[in-house]
């Protein structure tokens, strides 16, 4: 089992970036694929971006490719989401997770671990 605790989440401005981070617990990190979500009110959670085991694929949604990139540290036990040119439309809270795979997973329903979440605020 892994827990995980998302940091980085703020209020910014439209164009400005964010780095999020989400900090794994356990000493086997490195076999888990991991994803960042999003929801925003009234809508509901939509992945953002995904990651293989050992980093080598990475997968984003459309509305994000060319602005974020997804990384992660196996030896910090850490997965990171660079956001770069944030528009107002990003504002959600933005959620970590995990699961035992080699691959990127895009869909929700696939992980199985789940952060509390941070709250990314875009401002116009």
């Amino acid at each position: 089992q892994v827990q995980l605790v998302e940091s980085g989440g703020g209020l910014v401005q439209a164009g400005d970036s964010l780095r999020l981070s989400c900090a794994a617990s356990g000493r086997t990190f490195s076999s888990y694929a991991m994803g960042w979500f999003r929801q925003a009110p009234g809508k509901e959670r939509e992945f953002v971006a995904a990651i293989s085991w050992r980093g080598a694929v990475t997968t984003y949604a459309d509305s994000v490719k060319g602005r974020f990139t997804i990384s992660r540290d196996n030896a910090k036990n850490t997965v990171y989401l660079q956001m770069n040119s944030l528009k107002p439309e990003d504002t959600a809270v933005y959620y970590c997770a995990a699961e035992t795979s080699t691959r990127a997973l895009v869909k929700l329903t696939e992980y199985d671990y789940w952060g509390q979440g941070t709250q990314v605020t875009v401002s116009s």
